[in-house]
């Protein structure tokens, strides 16, 4: 007995052990789900905290790219125009249908006309039309606004001078903004494309005074260009053949005229500086001296000598000076044989002409006296 009463002992001490292990487990398990579901709940958080930073930050950047100052100035002008448009219509309506009303589309027709041609100009702006274009729709858009607010000044005035006058101002301000607001976005463009369509704009000019200068150079370049496959002869190509065609030289702009009056310049000039300078300086001048030299001194006379004395001939003043001091006067200069140089060949032939009675040449190389 004693025996089984200790293994009933045993067993329940043993069931209490396990109770005890399961109630530590379960225990344990509850706090890892609770310590679990705490950490899902603070990332929860922390993710909800994200995603409302994220979209304040959205829709910070949002107002910020909708608030802008080109933004604003761009909306607020439409704002203005749209405001516009309705203060002027009703004034327009009541007129016109007084009048008849058969006359009530003309006010819708009248505002409508204004802004369409407005934004044809917009339109001319983008697609970078011709002045006179853009111009022509800037009339057509003012003639049928100031028609609107002579109407409305005429409808109003008879209420209240003011209120005519009000009237006019809204209905042409509308249009007005509007092509403010196209001439500032028109200068507002990209410095780069600014260039760019001034750039084309000086084409343009540059290739209609072409055509004008040279119109018959401009018609045989086409003729080349289109004689030429498609595409393998650029314009600017065929106008240089064309000169050389025309003119036989390669560089545009230069004729045969122009080339010899560059020639006879520079002759000129060349004259010149051999004038200014006593000698000459430019290549042909010094290649026709070296080809035929001059003489050094040309032939005066009989008896002449071909070269001067190597000293000067002495005054009387110095020798009384010398006989008053006692001093000797030194001897005068006397020629010996083979002192000088022997006469050029040219100055003994115009020495013998003269003597025959023939008059003195100059002589002349290749058309320039020396």
């Amino acid at each position: 007995m004693s025996s089984w009463f200790e293994e009933r002992r045993a067993d329940k001490a043993a069931d209490a052990e396990q109770r005890r292990k399961d109630r530590e487990f379960e225990s344990t398990l509850r706090r890892e789900e609770a310590r679990e579901a705490k950490k899902e709940r603070r990332e929860e958080e922390a993710q909800r905290r994200r995603d409302k930073a994220n979209r304040r930050q959205a829709r910070a950047a949002r107002r910020e790219k909708t608030l802008t100052p080109g933004n604003v100035y761009r909306k607020g002008t439409l704002a203005l125009v749209a405001a516009s448009a309705l203060a002027s219509l009703p004034a327009q309506i009541m007129h016109f249908v007084t009048i008849s009303v058969m006359l009530l589309p003309l006010p819708f027709a009248l505002e409508g006309a204004a802004w369409v041609m407005n934004a044809g100009v917009a339109y001319a702006d983008e697609r970078k039309l011709p002045a006179w274009v853009r111009w022509l729709l800037r009339a057509l858009a003012l003639s049928a606004a100031g028609f609107a607010a002579w109407i409305n000044y005429d409808y109003g005035r008879h209420i209240d001078p003011a209120v005519g006058f009000g009237l006019a101002a809204v209905t042409l301000l509308g249009p007005l903004f509007f092509e403010v607001r196209q001439w500032v976005m028109t200068l507002s463009v990209d410095p780069g494309e600014r260039k760019r369509r001034a750039d084309a704009r000086s084409r343009a000019r540059h290739e209609k005074r072409r055509a004008k200068h040279h119109k018959e150079v401009v018609l045989l370049a086409k003729r080349l260009v289109s004689a030429a496959p498609f595409g393998s002869l650029g314009f600017e190509e065929a106008f240089v053949a064309a000169w050389e065609i025309f003119y036989g030289t390669s560089t545009p702009g230069m004729t045969p005229a122009l080339h010899a009056q560059q020639l006879a310049s520079r002759q000129s000039l060349s004259t010149a500086m051999d004038e200014a300078n006593g000698s000459p300086i430019s290549a042909r001048s010094r290649l026709l001296q070296r080809l035929h030299p001059a003489p050094s001194v040309l032939v005066s006379g009989l008896g002449s000598s071909q070269v001067a004395p190597d000293l000067p001939p002495a005054s009387e003043r110095p020798q009384k000076a010398a006989q008053k001091g006692g001093r000797k006067a030194p001897p005068p200069h006397r020629r010996t044989k083979g002192d000088a140089v022997p006469f050029h060949p040219i100055a003994k032939t115009e020495a013998a002409l003269e003597r025959g009675g023939t008059p003195r040449r100059i002589p002349a190389a290749n058309g320039h006296r020396h």
